[in-house]
C-alpha cells in the first residue's frame, strides 16, 4: 500500500498526463524531429570524412594537434570496432540532451544568483534532481512520452542539469563587486550588465558546468537503453542480457571514447575561452 507521498506522486502524473497531454505530445514530436536531424548531420558522411572533419574542429577549439589526432584515432577506432551507428546514436542523443539541458539551465542559474529568495527554492529542487535514483525518472517519462529516444532524452536532462544551474549561480556570483560597479556607474540596464559583463566573466565555470552536463549524459546511455534508447547503451544492455563480455567491453570502449573526446574539447574550449 503506498503511502500518501506515493499518492500524491501518482496523482500528480495522472493531472499532467490529462491536462497537458496535448503539450507534451507536442514536445516529443519537435525533439523527435531534433533527434532525426542531428542524427541524419551525423550520419550523412562516411565515418572516414567525419574523422578528418572532427580532426579539423578539434585542431581549431584545443590549438593541439596531437590531440586532434588522438581524437581522430578515438573514432576510428570505434569504427574499425563495428559500433559507428550505435555511437552516432548515442552522440545525437547526448548532444541534444545536452543542448536542451543548457537552455533550461543557464536561465535557472541566473535566476537564482539574482536574488536570494530563488536561490533556496532553486538549490533545493537541484538537490531534489541529483539525488533522485535515475531510474526513478524512466517511470513518468514513459508515461508521458512512450518507448524510444525521447523519454531517454528527457531522463537524461533531469539527471545531468543540475551541475550546470550550480556554476552558473557559482560563476556570476563570483564576479568582482568592482565590475558590477563598473557597469552600474556607465548606466547598463541589468540586460547589459548581463550579457556584457557577468556572463563573459563566468564562462568558464559555466563551461565547467557544461562539461559536467556531458559527462553526466553519456553516464545515463545504459539506462536510456532500457526504455528504448538504443545506441551503444543498447549494445551494452543487450551484452547483458546475453553475458557477451565481448560486446560489453567494446561497446563500453566506445562510450568511454565518445566521452574523453567531448571532455578535452569542452575543456579546451573553457580554456581558451578564459
Amino acid at each position: 500500500m503506498a503511502s500518501p507521498v506515493g499518492i500524491f506522486a501518482e496523482e500528480l502524473v495522472d493531472v499532467i498526463q490529462y491536462y497537458l497531454g496535448w503539450l507534451l505530445t507536442i514536445f516529443k514530436d519537435v525533439l523527435d524531429l531534433i533527434l532525426e536531424s542531428v542524427g541524419g548531420i551525423l550520419t550523412f558522411p562516411d565515418p572516414v570524412p567525419f574523422i578528418f572533419a572532427l580532426i579539423l574542429i578539434s585542431l581549431l577549439i584545443t590549438k593541439r594537434l596531437v590531440l586532434s589526432l588522438l581524437i581522430g584515432a578515438a573514432f576510428y577506432i570505434i569504427e574499425w570496432m563495428g559500433y559507428w551507428d550505435s555511437a552516432m546514436v548515442t552522440l545525437s542523443m547526448v548532444l541534444v540532451a545536452t543542448l536542451v539541458a543548457v537552455l533550461i539551465a543557464v536561465p535557472l542559474g541566473i535566476r537564482a544568483s539574482s536574488g536570494e529568495k530563488a536561490n533556496p527554492v532553486i538549490k533545493a529542487l537541484m538537490d531534489f534532481m541529483q539525488t533522485m535514483p535515475a531510474f526513478v525518472y524512466l517511470i513518468p517519462a514513459v508515461i508521458f512520452f512512450g518507448l524510444g529516444a525521447v523519454p531517454g532524452v528527457i531522463a537524461t536532462v533531469i539527471f545531468a542539469m543540475p551541475p550546470v544551474v550550480r556554476l552558473t549561480n557559482l560563476g556570476i556570483r563570483q564576479v568582482p563587486p568592482e565590475m558590477n560597479e563598473v557597469a552600474d556607474a556607465f548606466g547598463s540596464t541589468g540586460w547589459q550588465k548581463l550579457t556584457k559583463v557577468q556572463l563573459p566573466i563566468a564562462l568558464p565555470s559555466i563551461m565547467a558546468g557544461v562539461n559536467q552536463c556531458i559527462m553526466l549524459s553519456l553516464s545515463m546511455v545504459v539506462i536510456a537503453a532500457m526504455i528504448g534508447g538504443g545506441g551503444l547503451g543498447g549494445d551494452i544492455v543487450n551484452a547483458l542480457s546475453t553475458i557477451d563480455v565481448a560486446v560489453g567491453f567494446e561497446a563500453g570502449l566506445a562510450v568511454v571514447l565518445i566521452a574523453m573526446t567531448l571532455d578535452r574539447l569542452t575543456q579546451s574550449f573553457r580554456e581558451n575561452g578564459a
